[in-house]
């Protein structure tokens, strides 16, 4: 179990950080401005983390694995990428606010890009049979990053018509699968 005090001074140091990322671009946010705004003092930055952008990546990391934990069956997938798709959905917009905060600016594309590259390595630990597959390989990352940038780039749309419309398209995509590999 991890000390309390860390726990604490982590939490603190991240609250500080979104504080500063909700105004200013990840480039602009200094080591000393964040302490401040922490109350901490810069060696107790540095005994947490290397730089402001290993604080942004340790925060990156832990939002895309909240997002891939949300997921149930990694592997549907292939079968049943609908359900997979609406599992994604749901939890990005359970994290929505922390998402539109933490991937802005130059980091606006690594979101999908590590969420698609945690669920591709669940997917295929669970399907063994398609791992060294390239149609599935590029399959599955057509239907993630279809389905996420339809999803952002529809916003506010009619959300039961684009839900359907992209629980189809993938469906589509993944039946492009050979017969015997499903």
């Amino acid at each position: 179990m991890e000390d309390r005090r860390v726990v604490r001074t982590r939490r603190s140091i991240e609250e500080a950080f979104l504080a500063l990322r909700k105004k200013k671009a990840l480039e602009r946010i200094t080591v000393r401005e964040l302490c401040d705004a922490a109350g901490i003092n810069k060696s107790t930055f540095y005994t947490h983390y290397r730089d402001i952008y290993d604080l942004s990546d340790a925060i990156e990391t832990q939002i895309a694995r909240d997002i891939v934990g949300a997921v149930s069956c990694p592997e549907a997938i292939f079968d049943r990428p609908d359900a997979l798709i609406g599992e994604l959905r749901a939890a990005f917009d359970a994290r929505d606010d922390a998402i539109s905060t933490v991937f802005s600016g130059s980091r606006a594309g690594m979101l999908i890009a590590r969420v698609e590259q945690s669920l591709k390595e669940a997917a295929f630990a669970l399907r063994p049979d398609l791992s060294g597959d390239a149609a599935a390989g590029a399959l599955f990352t057509f239907a993630i990053y279809g389905s996420y940038y339809a999803y952002t780039r529809c916003a506010g749309a009619d959300e039961r018509a684009v839900t359907g419309a992209i629980a189809q398209a993938s469906r589509q995509v993944m039946a492009m699968l050979p017969v015997g590999e499903k």
